[in-house]
């Protein structure tokens, strides 16, 4: 295995004005707003559909990451974040600009085929005329080795691969489930014994319950054997599952690297307070200072916390963010200290293993989330008031989005 190390990467895609199809030249805006099913997303859009011909857009800019050796690295962000484009750059696929390291080896000069990664795709990818022995071969075939050592790689995958796996060897993809399916293209990585495995989306395509099932197979073996890996998904259950760190995208490039735990109670910025959870953290982006505490659209105000009240002035604004869960329906018993804050109960998300339910409120200007026990009489429409402590607020600066308190 080998740790992997990028600097300063910068890639991006040519904007041509026009493009020449079968319905003959057509902008690409026109193209990019007509084709709503085009893998190419909303970000990655933009981009591409803004900047000037003949000029890159940029797709991950000025990238910095360090996957440290046996380490799982697990990278979310929204759609056209440059998520995949990460992992094609990793694996060679992608023309860049600045360095990708294997341990100290820069792998620049070297074809993709020699750097010996292991790629799993959403879309297994698997050779359909072929038995899945022959897929875990084919890569023995072509590399000319000889067959009683391809054998035995073959033989140590299957026992790694665990109970039933050698019983899928002789079956061909099309006979196999998506989960058997996505066993076979782990395996297929795993018996080149690569430096670096990559994962993109691998578990998309699964219903729920063989997801988890995968995931947890996954996990095993990357424990197990110590395995460096990049792994792309939306999925944050996933990726808290899997981690050792997470790295979340944005616009190209990455806001924050940290454990899941690190990353709900101490968010970079705003964009990773209104990513990371589930539900994400509600963000009031507009608050000004007035007498020593926060005013949010004159619906509640929180006294500020004594290191800001040193460092900030009546009339300027900070962005506030509050956990979901922080948020409760009131109750006249509570204490007189807590923020009180009305509002109409829009959307109700029920969430019975957790004895929980979501409610999605909208002020008098503001809109929130909040958490209440499942047992609660709650109905659409309802007018509610709901209270938080001020020691579980978050405070942003509104130029540079960086979280500013607390900060340990």
């Amino acid at each position: 295995m080998a740790a992997v190390r990028l600097e300063n990467i910068t890639t991006g895609f040519l904007n041509r004005d026009y493009l020449q199809t079968s319905f003959g030249k057509l902008p690409l805006k026109a193209i990019f707003r007509a084709a709503k099913n085009i893998e190419l997303d909303t970000h990655l859009q933009e981009e591409v559909a803004d900047a000037e011909p003949g000029k890159p857009a940029r797709v991950l800019d000025d990238l910095n990451l360090t996957v440290p050796d046996g380490k799982t690295f697990v990278v979310v962000g929204p759609s056209g974040c440059g998520k995949s484009t990460l992992l094609r750059v990793i694996a060679g696929l992608q023309e860049y600009g600045g360095r990708v390291y294997y341990d100290e080896e820069d792998v620049g000069p070297v074809d993709p085929g020699d750097r010996y990664i292991g790629m799993v795709f959403q879309n297994y990818a698997l050779y359909p005329h072929f038995k899945s022995r022959d897929n875990l071969g084919f890569f023995f075939k072509m590399h000319q080795t000889a067959d009683s050592e391809a054998e035995e790689r073959i033989r140590v995958t299957s026992e790694i691969m665990g109970i039933g796996f050698k019983e899928l060897l002789k079956r061909k993809p099309g006979t196999l489930s998506g989960g058997e399916q996505q066993r076979v293209a782990i395996a297929r990585a795993i018996v080149r014994r690569p430096r670096v495995f990559l994962f993109d989306e691998p578990l998309s395509n699964l219903d729920a319950k063989l997801r988890v099932k995968t995931r947890t197979e996954i996990k095993r073996l990357l424990t197990k054997f110590g395995i460096t890996a990049v792994y792309v998904t939306h999925d944050q259950t996933e990726a808290a599952a899997l981690a050792d760190k997470i790295a979340v995208m944005h616009k190209g490039k990455i806001e924050q690297v940290a454990t899941y735990g690190e990353l709900l109670n101490r968010p970079a910025n705003m964009f990773v307070a209104d990513f990371i959870g589930s539900p994400p953290m509600n963000i009031f982006r507009n608050g000004i200072i007035k007498n020593g505490r926060l005013e949010i659209s004159a619906e509640f105000a929180v006294p500020l916390p004594i290191p800001i009240k040193k460092n900030r002035k009546d009339g300027q604004k900070l962005g506030l963010g509050i956990r979901p869960a922080e948020i409760s329906p009131a109750d006249t018993g509570q204490s007189s200290n807590l923020i009180r804050i009305k509002g109409t109960v829009m959307v109700i998300e029920p969430d019975f293993a957790m004895r929980i339910q979501t409610l999605h409120v909208k002020g008098r200007e503001t809109e929130f989330k909040a958490v209440g026990p499942a047992s609660l009489p709650v109905k659409r429409g309802q007018e509610m008031e709901f209270a938080f402590k001020a020691e579980s607020c978050y405070y942003f600066n509104t130029e540079d989005k960086k979280l500013i308190y607390p900060i340990d």
